[in-house]
């Protein structure tokens, strides 16, 4: 199968998934490898009435924890910051109280920068974890979404309806809280709003035009094109109309095209961003869960145990957003679903259909594998 099948091959499936799955309305996805030399961008189906777009912008989610990850690292190059520094030096005293009070002893002061962005703080995650009593706050969330959330009442939330798992850097527990509290820090350290940080250092000087902190700043660029709809199901969610979905911010609140992502992760990649040094420590990853490896604000895919090939590295988002990259074969997989339901169903398509063939097409052709970065 030539290259140019391949690519007619995952448009065709993508269609046909579209056509088979009523909860499924758009899906954004754009593949590159220079070594493979290829760039594919692909969007099938619709947002309210118009055609998906490969230029569309949308809801990145968790992809957007990433963002907040590679803030710190520059700030940690910049001397600003350490890694290892404990957080109640970076934030106020109405923040940090009773924060981590773990069977009868308060461990606040021991959580530090790293355990935050590595999910390792051991506090609970005001996104997913369902209080002792009262509605999930995503269910707050989805209930009023004219009411605004900002970082500070997200992490009081959390104080009063979760409490914590574990001590700090004993387990593994992701939290969107611990990235909101990260969020904070940026604004601490660098005297300037999180977005104007995110604009600052990352989408003005690697020329992401299109991207965004929804309900907080706007694009250089304005797109042609609709922001496309997220669904929960069959609820439809219009993300820059939703004012609560300013609650999620620091842990996953831009919006990007598929090409401003790409920009960020060859930056990235080729450390452009940041130091490989800075880039290595990043990589000190925890178990996830099977088959999923957890970082500074990175995940490790490896979608069959000890095969190299199979093995990318970057981060997902609940919406079934990806920004991957598989160094194996130097290759970008960059995409969204748009629907909750497919956080899981959205990798396994992109393996079966994306890396494995590709894989095998640059085994067929005898193109060499492996890579010089990470």
């Amino acid at each position: 199968m030539s290259k140019d099948d391949l690519q007619r091959s995952i448009l065709e499936k993508l269609n046909k998934l579209i056509a088979s799955d009523k909860k499924l309305h758009n899906v954004h996805l754009l593949i590159h490898s220079e070594k493979l030399n290829l760039h594919w961008p692909m969007a099938v189906g619709e947002t309210d009435g118009s055609a998906a777009h490969p230029r569309q912008p949308y809801h990145t989610a968790s992809v957007g924890k990433t963002f907040t990850a590679v803030l710190l690292a520059i700030l940690v190059e910049k001397g600003l910051v350490k890694f290892d520094d404990p957080i109640v030096r970076y934030l106020p005293e109405d923040i940090t109280k009773n924060l981590h009070n773990f069977k009868g002893k308060d461990y606040t002061n021991d959580i530090q920068i790293h355990h935050l962005l590595s999910h390792t703080s051991g506090l609970p995650d005001f996104y997913e974890d369902k209080p002792k009593q009262g509605k999930r706050l995503l269910q707050e969330i989805l209930d009023n979404p004219s009411r605004s959330w900002t970082p500070q009442e997200t992490i009081q939330w959390t104080k009063e309806h979760l409490t914590p798992r574990f001590q700090p850097g004993k387990l593994v527990h992701y939290t969107d809280t611990g990235y909101n509290l990260l969020g904070l820090i940026i604004e601490n350290i660098t005297l300037k709003p999180y977005h104007e940080v995110l604009h600052e250092h990352l989408f003005n000087p690697l020329q992401m035009k299109h991207s965004y902190l929804s309900h907080y700043s706007q694009p250089a660029i304005k797109s042609e094109y609709p922001v496309a709809n997220i669904y929960m199901d069959n609820l439809i969610i219009k993300v820059d109309d939703y004012q609560s979905f300013n609650s999620f911010y620091s842990g996953g609140q831009t919006v990007c095209t598929l090409e401003d992502q790409l920009l960020f992760m060859k930056a990235l990649v080729n450390h452009q961003i940041i130091q490989k040094e800075t880039l290595d420590t990043m990589m000190q990853w925890n178990k996830m869960r099977i088959g999923m490896d957890y970082g500074y604000g990175l995940m490790r895919m490896r979608f069959i145990p000890f095969t190299q090939k199979y093995i990318g590295w970057g981060h997902l988002g609940a919406s079934g957003t990806c920004m991957l990259y598989f160094p194996h074969s130097d290759l970008y997989v960059i995409g969204a679903f748009n629907q909750t339901a497919y956080q899981s169903k959205g990798m396994t398509f992109i393996f079966f259909n994306v890396v494995r063939k590709l894989v095998k097409y640059a085994e067929r052709e005898g193109i060499p594998s492996g890579s010089n970065r990470n």
